[in-house]
């Protein structure tokens, strides 16, 4: 048997809208494999009810697949569905890992990168690279059609996850057909700021380059409370703030010493819209990784 533990991830982080994430040193899954003629899955932990325990319908079945690695799955949620914190991810991730290594398939994490996504295309309807990358790799993550660039980092997060449910067909739903010419060069800008920041480990630029003004406003209308959160964070030392993959959980990027302050100002943010939430204070974090058993 092999054990695995996958990372919550943070996908779009603003300005990087289905290319830029990043792997969160908590919450994870921890998956459990062992060699079976057929393939079983079971579920537990949080949010677990929510999730199909048929590999058909499971990230982790066309992971299964894609690799032709029949196992018994068992998969201990840490990290909640329809929470934008790359639950799906996670899981296909781990499969993956564990898979390749269970049956000596001899993949690289870079080129497993392909093959997680395939099950979140189960999830999403298409394949998306912005969450298994990082899931995978670690630290800070671009995917485009030519393939990931990773960069090691380390920065202070928060999360704040509060008690609703976006789903990513709403919030993709929801994010406008094209842009201006004058929106499209200040998310470059952007976008080029906030990695400048990731390659320095430095909070303030990349917490600049995190503004976004065309898709995050659009999915920031599903999220209640959502724009009086941002407001208590910054004004509790959060250098910059958005909404985490399709949300609702919202991502604020904080200097040394600010985490404890910012997460109870968004926790107090959303109580205060009448929303319960929690939140985790984390850090740029590993790939997903074989345990000791």
């Amino acid at each position: 048997m092999l054990t695995v533990r996958a990372p919550a991830t943070s996908a779009n982080l603003g300005s990087g809208y289905d290319v830029f994430g990043i792997a969160l040193s908590g919450p994870a899954d921890v998956l459990r494999v062992e060699k079976a003629p057929r393939t079983t899955l079971s579920v537990t932990g949080a949010g677990s009810q929510y999730i199909p325990e048929d590999p058909a319908q499971n990230t982790v079945g066309a992971v299964v697949d894609a690799l032709d690695a029949p196992a018994r799955i068992r998969i201990d949620k840490g990290i909640r569905p329809a929470s934008g914190l790359g639950s799906s991810a996670a899981s296909a991730a781990a499969a993956a890992l564990a898979l390749n290594e269970l049956y000596d398939r001899g993949y690289s994490r870079e080129e497993l990168v392909s093959i997680a996504a395939k099950g979140e295309a189960v999830v999403a309807g298409e394949a998306h690279d912005d969450n298994v990358a990082p899931a995978l790799l670690g630290g800070f993550t671009v995917a485009t059609p030519d393939g990931v660039t990773h960069v090691p980092a380390d920065l202070q997060l928060v999360v704040c996850l509060p008690d609703i449910v976006v789903s990513t067909s709403d919030a993709r739903a929801v994010v406008p057909d094209g842009v201006r010419l004058d929106e499209m060069v200040e998310t470059v800008g952007n976008a080029a700021t906030l990695t400048a920041g990731m390659e320095r480990d430095d909070p303030y630029l990349v917490g600049r380059g995190m503004r976004e003004s065309v898709v995050t406003p659009s999915r920031a209308k599903l999220i209640d409370g959502y724009g009086h959160v941002h407001d208590r964070a910054l004004e509790a030392g959060a250098t910059g703030v958005t909404i985490s993959g399709a949300g609702p959980a919202v991502l604020a990027v904080c200097p040394e010493g600010f985490k404890r302050r910012v997460a109870a100002a968004m926790v107090e943010g959303f109580d205060d819209r009448g929303v319960e939430a929690r939140a985790f204070q984390t850090t740029v974090g590993e790939g997903a990784r074989l345990l000791d058993t």
